[in-house]
């Protein structure tokens, strides 16, 4: 029905986007963001204040976004299957530079590991420091990890089978799941016994681990508004293109979890 009335006044089945202020905004918004940041990082005085603005600008243009986008693929209709193929590469593109972004962090690390110079003592890891115990929380938040990962996939087929409340009780366990492993990794900072400043190992660690938790964060974000979507009634059994790009992307949160595992907590210690 979208289409015959589409062909009436377009000759394409694209969605030429109005013209809009959230990109711009949202990219000054980012921009103050990371700025703020680095001079809260290195004290300056009443730097922290401007990060907290920041960061709720961050939050309501996203937002704003975000309600943009929702009124034209549910409401007017612009997002046809043409669109959702286009929608749907671009997500497999970032996940795929996402993935590049790790493997830059992986290399550093089997860079460091597997030939430690004599600045690290010749050993890995290197000389005073002590590792963390990979069978203590780090598995802990592996279990927890999958565990949401088979719940997310439980709410998409519930989805898809038109079981509506299948889909919200898998996406809300899935949402408590990633809330609690945010929260344990948050205790294994606190109780670790090195820091980002210990050498490369340090280094290595916490840019890996800390990358990987800031997406778990926009992760669990993604599916909270995909389980808004579904409980306002806005996401079909054929088409909920916004929660499939979500549950994507947290399967390859997942996948990036079990590398650091393996390799970080298991192999590097």
């Amino acid at each position: 029905m979208t289409n015959s009335i589409r062909s009436n006044f377009q000759a394409h089945p694209f969605h030429l986007v109005s013209p809009s202020p959230w990109p711009i905004y949202t990219s000054i918004a980012l921009l103050t963001l990371t700025t703020s940041g680095v001079l809260t990082f290195h004290n300056f005085s009443n730097a922290e204040y401007f990060l907290q603005l920041a960061f709720i600008a961050v939050i309501s243009s996203m937002s704003l976004w975000w309600r943009d986008v929702i009124s034209e693929g549910t409401y007017l209709g612009n997002h046809t299957l043409a669109v959702q193929r286009g929608l749907n590469m671009g997500v497999a593109l970032f996940i795929v530079s996402e993935a590049l972004f790790f493997l830059a962090i992986f290399w550093a690390f089997f860079y460091f590991s597997l030939s430690p110079t004599v600045e690290l003592g010749a050993q890995w890891p290197p000389m005073g420091i002590e590792a963390i115990n990979p069978f203590e929380l780090p598995l802990l938040n592996t279990v927890i990890l999958l565990s949401s990962g088979v719940t997310v996939t439980y709410a998409h087929h519930s989805l898809i089978q038109g079981n509506r409340s299948g889909a919200l009780y898998g996406l809300v366990a899935t949402v408590i799941l990633a809330i609690l492993f945010t929260a344990l990794q948050g205790v294994e900072y606190t109780v670790s016994s090195f820091t980002i400043s210990d050498g490369a190992f340090g280094s290595c660690f916490y840019f890996g681990t800390g990358f990987h938790g800031l997406h778990v964060m926009i992760g669990t974000a993604f599916i909270a508004v995909g389980l808004w979507r579904v409980l306002a009634y806005h996401s079909t059994d054929n088409h909920h293109l916004g929660l499939e790009s979500s549950i994507l992307y947290w399967h390859f949160v997942d996948v990036v979890w079990l590398f650091l595992f393996i390799s970080i907590y298991y192999w590097g210690s």
